[in-house]
């Protein structure tokens, strides 16, 4: 269904809203308006774009990002807790840390308990990015266009997708 185009009277439409209006009413309309994983998949990718030139500036790629979150809250877990938090295998989450090491945000060595745990703690460096959160939040929320409620609401429902598949794969 063709959306109406902004008249004199009405609101102009973000240019967001303009490529949704030209991919909605494209030769290939309708394809994929029943398939949620295409959904899910447009919204990342959308929000990864807000990130990139936030991230850009800082040196890090979202995944490294994420690795950082934790340790602000959890320093000096294991490898291993932080894969299963992001749910990254050992084999991706290695090469991703080797290179906030070797940037300088974060130190590896292994557990004196069980030489077979890695832990990673945050620098100096890694410690300092962390002043930066609180203005990445912000331009990501006023980018969402959502009231914190709708994100509230939307995170809660996409942590539902998400348990409720990975039950099913178990």
């Amino acid at each position: 269904m063709p959306t109406a185009k902004p008249t004199a009277l009405s609101s102009p439409q973000s240019p967001a809203a303009e490529a949704a209006d030209a991919r909605a009413s494209g030769p290939c309309a309708g394809a994929l308006d029943d398939m949620i994983c295409f959904d899910v998949y447009s919204a990342n990718l959308a929000v990864g774009r807000i990130y990139k030139p936030l991230l850009d500036g800082l040196g890090l790629t979202y995944p490294q990002y994420l690795v950082l979150m934790i340790l602000w809250r959890h320093d000096g877990v294991s490898l291993g807790e932080i894969g299963a938090v992001l749910g990254l295998e050992s084999s991706t989450l290695t090469p991703l840390v080797k290179r906030l090491e070797a940037a300088g945000f974060v130190t590896r060595r292994r557990s004196e308990e069980d030489e077979r745990r890695v832990l990673i703690e945050l620098t100096e460096k890694g410690r300092a990015v962390q002043g930066e959160e609180a203005r990445i939040r912000s331009c990501v929320f006023g980018a969402a266009g959502l009231e914190l409620e709708e994100i509230t609401q939307l995170q809660r429902l996409l942590r539902k997708l998400s348990g409720a598949i990975r039950e099913s794969l178990d």
